[in-house]
């Protein structure tokens, strides 16, 4: 994905401001707000890497669990045509519905 950063498991989107002449970010995929800036892409980096371990020493302190974006688990509704033509692809590309259905949609994710 474009404008983005990664980082300990924890992704974050990445904008511009033109006004300000400034980079910011916001991580994605956890209900507390971690935010960073930056004029440069450096130091929008460095800004973003200490806002992740300022979060993590923060859920220590507290006891609490850091919120980790995602499992890897999707549960999704198609209509079983869908589903059907799928695992027939899949079948056809000799690999598991699974990993046939995580390499379409990496394909598509990077090509945005």
């Amino acid at each position: 994905m474009k404008n983005s950063l990664s980082y300990k498991g924890f992704s974050a989107r990445v904008e511009f401001d033109a006004d300000d002449n400034i980079f910011f970010g916001r991580v994605l995929g956890v209900e507390d707000i971690i935010g960073f800036h930056g004029e440069t892409v450096k130091e929008l980096t460095e800004d973003f890497h200490n806002a992740i371990n300022h979060y993590l020493e923060v859920c220590i302190q507290r006891g609490e669990k850091p919120q980790k974006v995602y499992s890897g688990k999707i549960t999704l509704r198609i209509p079983p045509k869908i589903h059907a033509d799928i695992a027939t692809a899949a079948a056809n590309a000799n690999t598991s519905l699974n990993k046939w259905v995580s390499k379409q949609l990496e394909q598509v994710v990077h090509v945005h």
